[in-house]
């Protein structure tokens, strides 16, 4: 064969389409040693997640997400993609988060703005690994063109309008590596909170992932978690809803605040656990001289709700992530537990 028909057939084959999972995508221009090797790469241009990074276009591959009810981050808007590699998909569980193969990266950037207008301030990436999962924050320049590797995070002053037009200006936290594997950790090890098949469900997301060739498969009977803000949703299913996204991840029996026995998992069972009726298990300022975590009908004197509201160091929860309180939220589950029924009372 001439060697010009042989390159020729080289590019055919490079560009050819790569059947995963039952669906069939184009092979993606993604630098996958980026993710899968042990350097830290400076720039988030490394990786070849966008095909154009200021547009922040995804490149072939790379597929947007959103989540029913997503973690309140400063009123900061999320752009999020999901990248698994050619040939792999990631396993579908119908509860905890999905696994992912090595060579995988969840790719969530954080802004604000509408549009055209809209200023990313950071992405944070989760990259699989062979020996696990690699959290790494990464800081836009001021011209929306590229960003940086702070391992150390850093703050960024903002100003922008919050959603009943108040105008707020707040020293925005980039957290440190460590930070990130707080949030994240499950068991001692760095995990995704996201991508679960409660969250990712709104009736057809499920079914483009595993078209895509990124998931492995997609049952009609995953379950579901409430938008929190839905007015058509049950008052109880949104206030689950939003503490299972909010504060779960590290309020489980295998998160960070498992000695604290306060259990804000979506399915969990147990009215003590969830914080009906309980006592702190260490009192101090972060109670505000309240003595329940959820007083049934007396919102005002509910830990719980004092420290969502606070932005004080050592008393807000969560204790990462906010410099403003989630007004919208917090009259949410204001009303939800003014609605319990106070102890003492009948069902």
């Amino acid at each position: 064969m001439r060697l010009a028909n042989r390159l020729a057939l080289l590019v055919m084959l490079a560009a050819a389409p790569v059947a995963i999972a039952g669906a069939v995508r184009q092979a993606a221009p993604v630098n996958d040693a980026a993710i899968t090797e042990d350097a830290l790469p400076p720039r988030l241009s490394d990786y070849g997640f966008f095909a154009d990074l200021s547009a922040r276009t995804p490149a072939s591959g790379v597929h947007p997400y959103d989540l029913n009810t997503p973690l309140f981050s400063d009123y900061s808007l999320k752009q999020r993609y999901v990248y698994v590699p050619a040939g792999t998909a990631a396993r579908y569980d119908a509860e905890a988060a999905f696994e992912f193969p090595v060579g995988s990266a969840l790719i969530k950037t954080f802004g604000y703005g509408e549009g055209a207008a809209y200023r990313p301030i950071e992405t944070r990436l989760l990259l699989r690994r062979a020996s696990g999962w690699v959290a790494l924050p990464y800081v836009w320049n001021a011209e929306g063109t590229d960003a940086e590797l702070r391992r150390a995070g850093t703050r960024v002053p903002i100003a922008f309008t919050d959603p009943s037009g108040q105008e707020r200006r707040i020293s925005y936290s980039v957290p440190n590596v460590n930070q990130c594997k707080d949030c994240h950790n499950l068991g001692g090890a760095i995990t995704p909170i996201g991508p679960k098949a409660r969250n990712l469900n709104d009736g057809v997301q499920l079914q483009r992932w595993h078209a895509a060739g990124v998931l492995d498969r997609a049952p009609k009977d995953a379950p579901r978690l409430a938008r929190w803000d839905d007015p058509q949703a049950s008052l109880d299913a949104r206030a689950t809803a939003y503490l299972e996204v909010n504060c779960a991840h590290c309020h489980n029996a295998r998160g960070s605040a498992s000695n604290s026995g306060l259990f804000l998992d979506w399915r969990q069972p147990d009215a003590a656990a969830r914080g009906i009726g309980k006592h702190p298990a260490a009192a101090g300022r972060g109670s505000g001289g309240r003595m329940v975590v959820i007083d049934p009908g007396a919102p005002e004197e509910s830990i719980l709700l004092f420290r969502m509201a606070s932005t004080e160091p050592g008393v807000a929860m969560p204790e990462l992530g906010r410099a403003t309180s989630h007004d919208e939220a917090l009259a949410m589950l204001t009303r939800w537990i003014a609605m319990m029924p106070e102890r003492g009372q009948s069902q």
